[in-house]
């Protein structure tokens, strides 16, 4: 009878883990929904810059430029690891890279799969051209 009741608490507990870690997987990740849309005009003219640079193949002004985009916060589409990557748009005054990115999916110099941040990931718009 104990053994029953054992059998029956380890497994609910097991149960409750599991939900608890899928709930909080989905928390953390949640599905992209519709981006706002951002028009090529409206972008600050360093995006625009920058953009351009990206059409155009480089030379790009930063050694990060180019690099993988992980997509870890789950708000772009999601695609196989390497499909997004990532350019610095420049922020006047700052020391460092900033928090201005476009993200590219797939072949940067045609694609149109175009993303803005200008918060570090935190939020994204759809470039339109």
């Amino acid at each position: 009878m104990i053994g029953r009741i054992l059998r029956t608490w380890w497994f609910v507990a097991l149960a409750l883990l599991f939900a608890g870690g899928a709930f909080a997987k989905s928390a953390a990740h949640p599905a992209p929904v519709g981006l706002p849309d951002v028009a090529v005009s409206s972008l600050p003219p360093e995006a625009r810059q920058t953009l351009a640079l990206i059409r155009q193949g480089g030379p790009f002004p930063y050694a990060r430029d180019g690099a993988v985009f992980g997509n870890h916060e789950g708000l772009l589409p999601r695609q196989k690891r390497g499909y997004y990557r990532e350019f610095t748009v420049k922020t006047r005054g700052a020391r460092n890279r900033g928090a201005r990115r476009i993200v590219v999916g797939g072949e940067t110099t045609v694609s149109k799969d175009l993303y803005y941040t200008d918060d570090h990931y935190a939020t994204f718009q759809r470039i339109k051209e």
